[in-house]
């Protein structure tokens, strides 16, 4: 199979550092004796000007902190490889990495939140980005998605009034990384076209349990070009193998005080363990003649494409296998740009799009501190790159030669321009008319029917989820009219909707709906459609103390990592407890260090002395409780059963004597066997566990 991941791999490793055994130095390379004293004059005298070493030093250090990101500045990446199925695509795309099966392409990609600055936590409530750099033999390609489909505003124009409207307010810089405030929904309830992205937010699928359970979309309509000039329209979509799951809101504030770098973590801890996260590349394909059969526009990123009505095409496979050396010099300053395009993949007249490509080059230009960024390793394609552009900030090549413009004789005419048949991009030919006008475009005013569409796809307790995020953003609006104002665009969206939040917070609910709903349906909107076949890479709690039933421990340890998950032992102290038998049992973590929150199942195991411990410390049945409460897997055996009645799961049939494996709404439980877990116990628990959530358990009565 030929590869490009080894090329880009051999050319990072040429500008990497590896501090271990060498001398420390200045930037010129001067060895030096000594680092922790100013050189001055005398021990208690003043410091020396001559002292380029404490000046270098110190100068950069100064210097070390680049302008963060204005948006997406809250990121984590990871290099990979993408590999395409088949060559079926040919007939629409000359893109030969996504044509040619015998290529491995190296990717590196970068996923963030949007709204918080780098200090923000990962488990906001916000978009994430999701921006992948292909470096492919014709050149870098940048898809730079986010993990929605569809964006707030039409027009790039709009993109400044947005992005002021969600950061901190102007005059008290409150709140970090929230769209919970009024400048944001004063801007929502003034501006129709954001409704649409409006839902999304207010779902689950603005809270990701992982980046690695998370898809991502290109937003926008594309186009791909044939070697042959024909274009069609595109729209990408990358599908996670693991599947698409979410945290819950009540989780979401935990884990920002438990472990701010949840996400970042994450994706980090999986790379490392071997469990690379895989997606599959999918596009949506239309025919140029069918450009205007929908009831929307395909140029509006407010818009989906149904996928009912156009079918996602899997094409390829994308997996991340290597974590970064050093963060700041890849993941910080990796620079991604919407105009990074290879020859088979074009642009459209999406104003938002047009846009964007104006200003993510601006924006490397300010914050990567001039015109030759793409010199930085992380940017740099592994085609070979032949330019007449000279100097400039940071410049990397040493370029010999008389000449440096195009057309030269005494250059030998180098570098030479491609013709059509040598691989040179050639844009997209099609006719383009009309008057110089500032005006959106007709087909752009329907913004509200699949913000609907997308409410009438969700499942009972994704609408309750929509519900209550409404419900909590609104109330942190001071200003009463902003509230009343976005109720009355909800009410736009779906009447009962519009009840509910405008109940919650305040407002007199609406007489009568704005408008009929259509009844529309997208089951591929819903995530309770996602994958539930697998418990790969999930990690369970198994809380112990002294007493406990040593091999059960052992038990659940085997079982899961034979079905690729983890099993964390917490125990009531840190290193080990001891076993009923009194032999040590170890122990990952102290309880009290972690929260329910930062798992996705909680496995009580048997022991009477460790269950006693466990039922008289808060802390454990705070745990327990709180877990089912978020509609995770529990479970229990043996003794372990009181446990959970101590904790308040009592509506669920549990296992008695005789009863063997009982499975309750996801409370999985097993009556005394003999020192062993019965069969199907763990095989039970896997199963719910690979269900993510179970939705339909009672828990108003738990107190968590």
């Amino acid at each position: 199979m030929a590869s490009q991941h080894g090329d880009k791999q051999e050319q990072l490793d040429g500008v990497r550092q590896d501090p271990d055994g060498t001398y420390l130095t200045t930037q010129q390379g001067v060895r030096v004796d000594h680092t922790d004293d100013s050189l001055s004059a005398g021990a208690r005298g003043p410091t020396l000007l001559e002292d380029f070493h404490a000046r270098e030093k110190i100068t950069h250090f100064d210097h070390e902190r680049i302008p963060e990101r204005v948006v997406h500045a809250r990121g984590a990446g990871a290099y990979g490889y993408f590999e395409a199925y088949d060559d079926r695509l040919a007939d629409y795309t000359a893109a030969k990495f996504l044509t040619d099966p015998s290529r491995r392409t190296p990717v590196f990609v970068r996923f963030s939140t949007v709204a918080g600055s780098r200090g923000s936590a990962d488990t906001v409530r916000d978009v994430r980005g999701f921006a992948t750099k292909f470096y492919t033999a014709e050149g870098n390609y940048d898809l730079v998605g986010n993990n929605m489909p569809v964006f707030f505003i039409q027009d790039g124009i709009k993109f400044p009034d947005f992005v002021h409207a969600v950061k901190p307010e102007p005059h008290n810089e409150i709140p970090q990384a929230q769209s919970a405030h009024d400048t944001l929904w004063d801007f929502v309830s003034l501006q129709p076209e954001t409704m649409h992205m409006i839902m999304w937010l207010m779902s689950d699928r603005a809270l990701p349990r992982s980046y690695r359970m998370m898809q991502g979309f290109g937003v926008h309509t594309f186009r791909f070009v044939n070697a042959e000039g024909t274009g069609t329209f595109v729209k990408f979509h990358w599908k996670p193998r693991l599947g698409t799951h979410s945290l819950v809101w009540e989780e979401c504030q935990q884990v920002q005080g438990k472990d701010p770098d949840f996400n970042r973590r994450d994706l980090w801890d999986a790379i490392e363990a071997g469990n690379g996260p895989e997606w599959e590349l999918g596009v949506q394909l239309v025919d140029e003649s069918k450009e205007h059969d929908f009831d929307f526009d395909l140029l509006d990123a407010t818009k989906i494409i149904p996928e009912e009505e156009v079918p996602v095409r899997p094409v390829g496979r994308m997996v991340l296998d290597r974590n970064p050396d050093n963060f700041f010099a890849e993941t910080e300053q990796v620079a991604f740009h919407t105009a990074n395009v290879v020859p088979g993949i074009d642009f459209t007249n999406d104003p938002l799009l047009q846009a964007r490509n104006f200003s993510y080059l601006d924006t490397q230009l300010i914050r990567l501190g001039g015109p030759n960024f793409a010199h930085i390793p992380v940017n740099r394609p592994v085609a070979e790159v032949s330019t007449n552009q000279r100097d400039g900030f940071q410049q990397q090549r040493i370029h010999q030669g008389q000449t440096s413009y195009s057309n030269n004789s005494l250059g030998g005419g180098c570098p030479v321009i491609a013709g059509a048949g040598n691989g040179a991009f050639q844009h997209y030919q099609e006719k383009v008319e009309g008057a110089k006008i500032r005006q959106r475009s007709e087909s752009f005013q329907n913004h509200y029917q699949q913000a609907t569409l997308f409410w009438n796809s969700m499942a009972p307790w994704e609408r309750d989820h929509i519900i209550a995020a409404f419900r909590f953003e609104l109330g942190k609006v001071e200003h009463h009219h902003v509230r009343e104002a976005a109720v009355e665009q909800i009410n736009r969206v779906d009447h009962d909707l519009a009840i509910a939040v405008a109940e919650g917070v305040g407002v007199t609910p609406p007489p009568a709906a704005a408008g009929p709903n259509h009844g529309k349906h997208s089951p591929a909107l819903s995530q309770s459609h996602s994958v539930t076949d697998t418990i790969a890479t999930r990690t369970v709690a198994v809380l112990v103390s002294d007493g406990v039933d040593q091999a059960e421990v052992a038990q659940i340890r085997e079982a899961l990592a034979q079905r690729g998950a983890t099993a964390e032992v917490l125990g009531s102290r840190d290193g080990s407890v001891r076993g009923a038998d009194d032999s040590d049992v170890p122990v990952d973590r102290a309880i009290n260090t972690m929260s329910s929150a930062l798992y996705d199942g909680v496995i009580v195991p048997g022991g009477s002395g460790s269950v006693r411990a466990l039922s008289a410390d808060g802390y454990a049945v705070h745990f327990v409780a709180e877990a089912f409460k978020h509609a995770k897997p529990v479970a229990a055996s043996d003794e372990g059963l009181a446990m959970l009645q101590r904790a308040g799961v009592d509506k669920v049939r549990h296992a008695g004597e005789g009863d063997g494996v009982v499975s309750d709404k996801g409370v999985v439980t097993a009556a005394a066997t003999g020192g062993a877990l019965p069969d199907g116990f763990m095989a039970e628990f896997a199963a719910v566990l690979a269900g993510h959530r179970v939705w339909n358990r009672d828990t108003e009565h738990v107190v968590a």
